[in-house]
């Protein structure tokens, strides 16, 4: 039987396809802290369940395909906070940024296409990308220098005309580089002189530390046309079991192209709709708090790892990831060490390997990436197995 050249060339996703090795281990009887994915133990709001409970309807009918107004009203009150003017016809409720981002490239991108994306990248943009038939072609970045790509000299070079889009995800995952407004705007202009979309991943937006300031692409009327942003309720407000995402643009013919996807998928879940409305009307009190527990949680993991001999990690600025570069040769060699043969007090920590971060091949093979996703103490100590267990890697290699 013959299968999808597309498919056959997409990759499993490095963050997940460890973890039945980490099931395994625990059957045993051994602990691990999942540093691996994003998956926030903080609350999700009360609101949402509540408002879901006070849905009272008959019939759970299907939602319009560009979503609930009940959510889209929120969603405008939302960013005019931020000085961006919507209207209902500026966005798409999707099911979660995945899809919306699938949408974008599915509108942009025909076979063969290119989309510049800073690497290292946030995996599934391969799969995204894939499935419309187009190409990351990766602006690459370094650890030694903040992951920062920002500028005419690292992106412009790569533009060709076959390219179609720069993909920018700030703040960052998977390295927490966020962009400033003038950083943005340098990227639209770029876009902008080679006839080119932006595509602007922007579902951590809040998450900015060290008193940077909240940015967005949308902040930019001038280069609204060309401007596609992705949103989501999932990491904001911890809501990741919900599936509510956004594609927003000013774009009206990108947008048209876009509703022929959603409406051939009907809609996205009504119910969760409903919930995430409420998400979208909490008080700035919520991120305050919300982003103080995330900064707390890059301090502590920061302090243990930068205690490594031979580290290279910048304190990230945003998201609640960090991309360290670790003294070993091949950290997922590194990682099933640390999986099946180190424990320390019956305990062991799993994380990402990075390499499937990166398009180019080679890069990324010293390299991990961090969710800071649990509490403070669980944070040091996952930080803390780390730094034990590249002491007995090392040594176990006679290093």
């Amino acid at each position: 039987m013959q299968f999808s050249q597309r498919v056959e060339t997409m990759q499993f996703s490095p963050i997940r396809k460890f973890n039945p090795i980490a099931a395994r281990v625990k059957e045993k009887g051994k602990k691990v802290y999942h540093l691996n994915i994003g998956q926030p133990d903080v609350e999700t709001p009360d609101c949402f369940m509540d408002a879901i409970k006070a849905y009272n309807a008959a019939v759970i009918k299907y939602a319009e395909s560009g979503g609930v107004t009940q959510l889209q009203d929120a969603v405008i009150d939302y960013y005019k906070t931020y000085g961006i003017e919507l209207e209902r016809g500026d966005m798409i409720v999707t099911n979660g940024g995945s899809e919306a981002l699938t949408m974008a490239f599915l509108s942009l991108v025909n076979p063969g296409d290119e989309v510049l994306v800073p690497e290292p990248f946030y995996t599934n943009y391969h799969t995204f990308l894939t499935t419309a038939g187009g190409k990351i072609v990766p602006i690459t970045t370094k650890a030694e220098e903040g992951f920062s790509y920002a500028t005419r000299e690292q992106i412009e070079p790569l533009i060709t005309d076959k390219t179609r889009a720069i993909c920018c995800i700030t703040p960052g995952n998977p390295t927490g580089n966020v962009l400033t407004l003038d950083e943005m705007r340098l990227v639209c202009e770029i876009a902008k002189e080679h006839d080119i979309f932006v595509i602007a991943d922007e579902v951590y937006r809040e998450f900015a530390y060290d008193g940077r300031p909240v940015t967005s692409f949308g902040m930019l009327p001038e280069y609204s046309d060309r401007v596609i942003i992705i949103d989501s309720v999932s990491k904001r407000y911890s809501a990741c079991g919900a599936r509510i995402g956004l594609l927003v643009s000013k774009n009206k013919e990108l947008m048209s192209y876009a509703m022929k996807i959603a409406q051939a998928r009907l809609c996205v879940s009504t119910v969760d709709q409903i919930g995430s409305a409420s998400l979208f009307k909490l008080p700035a009190s919520y991120y305050e708090e919300v982003k103080a527990e995330y900064c707390g949680r890059r301090d502590v993991v920061y302090e243990e790892m930068m205690k490594i001999p031979g580290v290279v990690c910048r304190k990230p600025g945003g998201a609640f990831y960090m991309t360290v570069k670790l003294p070993v040769d091949n950290v997922e060699d590194f990682l099933m060490f640390m999986l099946e043969e180190f424990e320390d007090n019956g305990e062991t920590v799993m994380f990402a390997p990075a390499e499937g971060f990166y398009a180019t091949p080679g890069l990324g093979k010293d390299e991990i990436r961090i969710a800071y996703v649990l509490n403070q103490k669980d944070m040091k100590r996952g930080a803390e197995l780390i730094r034990l267990g590249i002491e007995a890697y090392n040594a176990k290699k006679g290093k």
